[in-house]
């Protein structure tokens, strides 16, 4: 395992620490694959409820490491062909795709700057949860790139068409405010209160009736590219699957009974 990476589980939530605080944690191919290793890890693994993305120090992710793009091998080796060169990307942005559609709800904790690729990974996240102190932004433009890791098909969804090319065009920084206005984060916490803020909420999600977590984040994940027609039809499927589990029956027991559910997860 790197030492750009951090990996744990606590209280049922996987924990992914990207530590390359000096480069305010911009991406090695190490720590990629380091990430895409644990994701696969964390989406069999019965232990793991939720999982956390964040970055140590002071940034979130600021994308690519501009000191190896001088160098010319930030994408892949120096010499490499072009061919080659997008065979390393694809690699590397297994990270983003595993996060968007892993059988588990993903969360990204921004604690600073997300830029770049680093915003691309953060917007693959099914939440985004950032402190006050954190900033976003494409970055793409200032350094002559035309925008990877998913953030043309995200940025697209959630900002919509004129805004997604004034944020790649312009490439200008916005606050943490000013993403939640434009929907590009869930909640904004004050800084000494993210993470904690944070772990409690990926820790109610862990001990939460994870197969209707699983089927609620498919179903929405479908949602972007489905008729109305064929949506209602995958609903009638997943909400009857859901409807065996042991998590629905205590559930309905629960209300009931006027308690709190117990979850088993299953």
């Amino acid at each position: 395992m790197t030492q750009d990476l951090k990996v744990s589980i606590e209280n049922r939530v996987g924990i992914l620490v990207l530590n390359r605080p000096d480069k305010l944690n911009a991406l090695s191919r190490e720590m990629t694959a380091a990430a895409v290793d644990a994701l696969k890890s964390f989406a069999t693994d019965p232990e793991v409820g939720a999982v956390i993305l964040t970055g140590e120090g002071r940034g979130f992710c600021a994308g690519g490491d501009v000191s190896a793009m001088k160098r010319g091998d930030e994408i892949g080796q120096r010499g490499a062909g072009v061919e080659q060169q997008i065979d390393q990307l694809r690699r590397g942005q297994e990270l983003p795709w595993l996060l968007y559609s892993i059988p588990k709800v993903t969360i990204a904790v921004v604690n600073g700057a997300a830029a770049g690729a680093g915003l691309g990974i953060a917007l693959a996240c099914d939440l985004r949860l950032a402190s006050d102190q954190a900033r976003f932004g494409t970055a793409y433009a200032k350094v002559g790139y035309g925008g990877d890791y998913g953030t043309t098909w995200k940025l697209t969804r959630l900002v919509g068409e004129a805004k997604a090319k004034e944020m790649f065009f312009l490439a200008d920084v916005i606050s943490a405010q000013d993403a939640l206005a434009a929907g590009l984060v869930n909640r904004v916490f004050p800084h000494d209160r993210l993470l904690a803020e944070s772990r409690a909420l990926a820790e109610r999600i862990a001990s939460g009736p994870l197969v209707s977590y699983r089927y609620m984040k498919a179903n929405v994940n479908i949602a972007q590219s489905v008729d109305y027609r064929t949506m209602l039809d995958r609903e009638s499927e997943t909400h009857i699957r859901c409807g065996q589990t042991e998590d629905h029956k205590e559930g309905v027991a629960a209300f009931m009974e006027k308690r709190a559910p117990l979850f088993k997860g299953r």
